[in-house]
């Protein structure tokens, strides 16, 4: 029996959900479905691959009258990737009702947006944005008879600063309208405005067992900050790759791991924020065809990233929360394949390493880097192999001739095999080995677990920020930069508070990021000395950060922040 059926669920939602294959719905579907079925508000905390799309889909295409020309259900996204993903999935459920669905997400023309909106869909999915545009600016989009509203990701949408547009975008659709809400998270802020806007929700909580895929295998490698690329192309080598996703803290550094893969031969795309949408789509689309066998992404581009079959995910850069941890490995090991994610890991980041373990309740295998001897007998029993399998070939190569000419000509047939393979050795291209050094792992872990961070410090405002960075893409590298020069692009500047003030890297992206309303990319290296930190911002920014912060208060203590130089 289809446990979908005691769901409720009208014919033509079983039908779609059949024609997929699905069988037992998940925790937060068997909770989410008969409430917002009955009508009651939901307030839903869920991280990735929980099967949250389809607990407010199924529920809201039931309700959704096919007949009237008008939206009445909204979903609001925070990136455009999670956008058309929700769409995606609105359309297969819908697959056997006249119901249109419509993504709308800054970057597309207009004109297709505008034209179907003007003839009538039931369902628009949208990023906050564009939706504000064709509220506001083309007159286009019309709330007022939304009948069911939802806000997915709503943590996301905090980190980025859209609150106060989530608020404004609400104030456009019917006030009684039936609303749920979903988040991976539930700061103080998200728990604000669904108080606010969802008197009596049903709260559902989903246990953290459900947050990572089983079929995952979770390995770091400790490496040098430096040695880090040398190291990747040692495991894009030795490991059974079909196609991988790389994750980077940073645009420039996605960029810059993306030319120099290109330059060793992998064939590989960026994917971050500056890219353009239509530049996006070809990116996606080539690495779903198979042109491309590397994504090297941020993780705002790769919020709600739907492609399926993807081998392995690399953390080049460690993110500084777990829940971006967990968003990362769910793009692997899906659909019950399995799936392998790799971290390269620096000494000082092994704290981090303890708490994603502890939120994920999964170990990480720590494992040896393959070496150069190991990488060579490989590649040797590649070539083997490869001219086995030309020998195995009925039909006689061309080359025939040539290899009959010269044994005429008296040389003895294995010299000439063998000067035959060394010529096609040398004409292959692989990458150089370079250089990884052997990291002392029983130190680095014995220093990791002497780690204590305080947490939930005040900073600017009054506000608690738990030393969570409130950004699209976390910026703020560690190191000691206080006596090195500024990265290009880059201004230094410094805060008056530090070690002694308890002050953490993360702390100083979040209050920078949020008040200042940058994104958190622009925030480049941080160095806490004992009584000051410094910091590097994107020239771009640093003046609207100078304008907006002249005075910071971190647990209860005044700073200023100046220009260095």
């Amino acid at each position: 029996m289809n446990l979908f059926e005691t769901l409720n669920l009208k014919p033509e939602l079983l039908q779609a959900v059949q024609a997929l294959e699905y069988e037992n719905p998940t925790e937060i579907q068997v909770q989410a479905i008969p409430a917002l079925l009955e009508g009651r508000d939901v307030l839903g905390q869920a991280q990735t691959g929980t099967g949250k799309t389809a607990a407010f889909a199924l529920p809201m295409l039931q309700l959704i009258d096919p007949q009237l020309k008008a939206v009445q259900g909204f979903i609001l996204t925070p990136t455009r990737e999670l956008c058309l993903q929700v769409s995606k999935a609105f359309e297969t459920f819908a697959k056997f009702q006249p119901i249109q669905v419509l993504p709308v997400y800054g970057g597309a023309p207009y004109g297709r947006q505008l034209h179907m909106l003007s003839n009538g869909v039931q369902v628009v999915v949208g990023t906050p944005g564009r939706v504000m545009d064709l509220i506001q600016k083309k007159n286009a989009l019309d709330l007022s008879q939304v009948r069911f509203w939802v806000l997915d990701e709503a943590d996301e949408m905090l980190k980025m600063g859209f609150i106060d547009e989530v608020e404004a975008i609400l104030a456009y659709a019917p006030f009684d309208c039936q609303k749920a809400l979903f988040s991976a998270t539930l700061p103080y802020e998200i728990k604000k405005l669904a108080t606010h806007y969802m008197p009596k929700p049903l709260e559902i909580k989903i246990a953290s067992k459900t947050l990572t895929v089983e079929n995952t295998e979770q390995r770091m490698y400790l490496v040098q900050e430096k040695e880090k690329f040398a190291a990747l192309l040692r495991l894009l080598e030795m490991e059974p790759l079909s196609n991988a996703l790389i994750f980077t803290r940073t645009k420039l550094r996605a960029g810059e791991i993306t030319d120099q893969l290109n330059a060793t031969q992998y064939s590989a795309e960026a994917l971050h924020g500056d890219l353009s949408q239509p530049a996006r789509e070809v990116a996606l689309d080539r690495f779903r065809r198979g042109q491309t066998r590397i994504l090297v992404a941020t993780d705002v581009a790769a919020r709600g990233l739907d492609v399926p079959d993807i081998s392995h995910v690399f953390n080049f850069d460690l993110p500084f929360e777990a829940e971006e941890y967990i968003h990362r490995i769910g793009r692997t090991g899906r659909a019950g394949a399995k799936g392998i994610a790799i971290s390269l890991v620096t000494g000082n980041e092994m704290f981090r390493i303890r708490r994603f373990e502890k939120v994920t309740q999964q170990a990480l295998l720590v494992s040896k880097m393959p070496t150069e001897k190991e990488i060579l007998e490989k590649r040797h029993l590649e070539f083997e192999n490869m001219i086995l399998e030309r020998l195995s070939f009925s039909k006689e190569p061309q080359e025939m001739e040539l290899a009959r000419k010269l044994v005429e000509m008296g040389h003895d047939p294995l010299l000439i095999a063998a000067a035959a393979l060394k010529l096609v050795k040398e004409h292959k291209k692989y990458a150089r080995i370079q250089s990884v050094g052997v990291v002392d792992m029983d130190k680095k872990a014995r220093s990791a677990r002497s780690d204590r961070y305080p947490s939930g410090k005040v900073l600017s405002g009054g506000k608690s920020y738990g030393g969570k960075p409130r950004s699209s893409e976390s910026g703020g590298r560690v190191k000691n930069i206080s006596n090195v020069s500024t990265e290009k692009g880059m201004v230094r500047l410094s805060i008056g508070l530090g070690k002694a003030d308890q002050i953490r890297p993360t702390m100083v992206v979040g209050a920078i990021a949020n008040e200042a309303r940058i994104p958190g990319k622009a925030v480049g290296a941080i160095s806490i000395q004992q009584n000051q930190t410094f910091v590097d911002i994107s020239e771009q920014y640093v003046d609207q950060v100078l304008n907006k912060l002249q005075k910071l208060h971190i647990n209860g203590k005044p700073a200023r922040l100046k220009r260095q130089g």
